[in-house]
């Protein structure tokens, strides 16, 4: 499947991993389950942090709210106490209750000791609205999916109309999943900052694609038929394994706004622009050790590189979730056209 890159498109300055994708974080695995029936276009979509106990071996991570029309779960304690203790599930929005019934489940399956030997736990659930193209009012998604998502994962998956993407719109186009990454290098190490998308945001004629109006080349093309609207929004998931600090961590993920900006992004009243970040550099262990932890971090005069790691590899997944993914008819028989099937028929070059 091409990819943004292979329409010549580079974003940036920065050198992307090996994969381009958040996977590039050593120990990061993404799974998806895709449901599409007729009015169901829905799914799952699993991100795994490491490969361990993730309840015992936790995680500095940090959120960031750009706008809160959202419905996520788990925020509040990842942002008190500034660890991850469970995968990321990400779904619509009519099915974050069953996502995160599913991830404590799994989670309790997996340490018997929670709520009696120890508290309780905190599954950390992303949503955005697929109703256009999915009937989000059935609640097609089910717990055994969501398990069936968290229990398939890999270094190599699918972007665009998959998982949580399967029903999202991006720039009135379709939209869904994509991901990107960058390598940062010091003098202390080369590290990686990788960024998976759930995209639904967005008016076609605001779309930018390093710097070129062609969202405003393809309205013109439509004759200026296509009704817009930006009530959507986009959950940014962020991986690294930089040794930052909570802090550090929360000033990086503000960051991606610039990548959202610089595909067309005016982060409208409607829209829920969620970050969620970790880092894979230290595992804080849930029970408490005998002596304190040591948890290495940048100086603050690293910390610029991070901040244009992230916003090239937000801008890029954004790119990348529209140009991969296929034309979908769903609800009603409502439809989004693919981005790559419009650039053809209208022979519009991105470079």
């Amino acid at each position: 499947m091409k990819r943004i890159a292979d329409y010549g498109v580079k974003i940036g300055k920065m050198k992307p991993g090996k994969r381009n994708t958040i996977t590039d974080v050593e120990g990061v695995t993404v799974g998806h389950v895709t449901l599409s029936d007729r009015d169901i276009q829905t799914g799952v979509t699993a991100i795994l942090p490491h490969q361990g106990n993730i309840f015992k071996e936790k995680l500095i991570a940090s959120s960031h709210v750009i706008n809160g029309f959202g419905k996520t779960i788990g925020t509040i304690q990842v942002n008190e106490l500034g660890t991850l203790e469970t995968p990321i599930v990400l779904t619509n929005t009519a099915s974050v209750g069953t996502a995160a019934d599913a991830l404590i489940a799994a989670t309790m399956e997996q340490n018997p000791e929670i709520g009696r030997t120890t508290g309780t736990v905190n599954p950390v659930i992303g949503e955005c609205n697929d109703m256009f193209l999915n009937d989000v009012r059935a609640q097609a998604v089910q717990k055994a999916q969501v398990l069936e998502a968290l229990a398939n994962t890999a270094s190599d998956f699918q972007e665009g109309a998959v998982g949580a993407g399967r029903g999202m719109l991006c720039y009135s186009l379709k939209g869904g999943i994509g991901s990107a990454s960058r390598q940062m290098e010091f003098n202390h190490g080369v590290y990686t900052m990788g960024v998976l998308v759930l995209s639904n945001f967005g008016m076609l004629s605001d779309l930018r694609v390093n710097g070129k109006p062609a969202g405003h080349e393809l309205k013109q093309a439509l004759l200026d038929s296509w009704e817009e609207k930006d009530k959507g929004s986009v959950m940014v998931i962020v991986a690294t394994d930089l040794p930052v600090s909570e802090r550090q961590l929360n000033r990086i993920l503000k960051r991606s706004v610039t990548g959202l900006s610089r595909t067309g992004a005016t982060i409208g009243h409607g829209s829920g622009d969620i970050v969620l970040g970790f880092s894979t550099a230290v595992k804080i262990p849930h029970d408490k050790p005998a002596q304190p932890l040591t948890i290495p971090t940048i100086h603050e005069e690293d910390i610029d590189t991070a901040f244009r790691a992230i916003g090239e590899a937000t801008e890029e997944a954004v790119l990348n979730s529209l140009v991969t993914a296929e034309h979908v008819v769903g609800r009603d028989g409502n439809e989004r056209p693919a981005f790559k099937d419009l650039l053809t028929e209208f022979g519009i070059e991105l470079t």
